[in-house]
């Protein structure tokens, strides 16, 4: 493990998420005890059902927990916050708005305001455009900015998504499956530009997957969850390859097939689980 990596920046303490359903009470999650340092990548790994997007929906504070804390940065997480940036599988970007158009209205909202956070003044049109500019360069889509997202690719349109989380300099970059949809060609593409990305911003990110390789390729710490109802950490595994990574090299790494071995093991040997049709 990268020895920065060791300040308490993401705290989830003692939570556990339960639902109200037509057929009763419903435990998602019991007893997530987690830490995440700042600069850290932290993969969420498990068979459906696990809570995983749960829990990534209570660190972007969409949901509040049943019991428990979660704090960022100092601060109780009360509701979403642009502190805390989410790309999800579905891009979600706005189809009548050009590429430019959809990450400026991010940006717009959060830095064109008055009475910004943490005491930030308000910028110009001029920089928030600059903004705009440098997150569409940072993903390699200068050349898309006036394209619509009906006339750009499934990866490009992840792209923007993730440009658009960028842009607004979160201090924690949270991704649910957002390779998850793409083909395997594409998905490799995009796993390598964000582990560019997340080397030239030094983000702290939380991300969900479902994808050993892509875990083990990504994360410095894969958190494994156990099956669901009332699923919680199954293990921690700390992932120690150097960066940056290359999957060429890493494929006869003995330590990237350690790991990987490990995963698979968690999650097809210690829990095994039939998927429900």
């Amino acid at each position: 493990m990268n020895a920065s990596l060791t300040h308490k920046f993401l705290e989830i303490q003692g939570v556990a998420q339960t639902f109200r359903t037509a057929k009763g009470d419903f435990p998602a999650l019991r007893d997530i005890d987690l830490t995440v340092a700042k600069g850290e990548f932290v993969a969420l790994i498990g068979h459906s059902g696990c809570g995983k997007s749960t829990l990534l929906n209570l660190i972007a504070g969409l949901t509040t927990p049943t019991h428990g804390n979660l704090i960022c940065a100092n601060r109780e997480i009360s509701g979403p916050g642009p502190e805390r940036a989410v790309v999800f599988q579905n891009h979600s970007l706005l189809p009548w708005l050009t590429c430019f158009e959809n990450i400026y209205l991010g940006v717009e909202r959060v830095f064109g305001q008055s009475g910004l956070v943490d005491g930030k003044t308000k910028e110009t049109k001029l920089q928030l455009k600059a903004r705009t500019d440098a997150a569409l360069d940072l993903v390699g889509l200068s050349h898309a900015a006036h394209k619509r997202p009906g006339e750009i690719s499934g990866g490009m349109k992840q792209r923007v998504g993730i440009a658009r989380a960028l842009a607004m300099e979160p201090q924690v970059l949270l991704m649910d499956e957002p390779f998850g949809a793409l083909d395997a060609l594409t998905r490799a593409k995009l796993q390598d530009e964000l582990l560019s990305i997340v080397a030239a911003t030094h983000s702290t990110v939380v991300m969900v997957t479902h994808d050993v390789d892509e875990a083990v390729l990504l994360a410095d710490k894969i958190v494994m969850m156990t099956n669901g109802p009332a699923a919680t950490i199954g293990e921690v595994l700390s992932v120690d390859l150097p960066r940056p990574r290359s999957r060429v090299q890493l494929a006869d790494d003995p330590r990237y097939l350690q790991y990987r071995k490990a995963v698979i093991d968690f999650l097809y040997t210690r829990q095994a689980h039939v998927e429900k049709t």
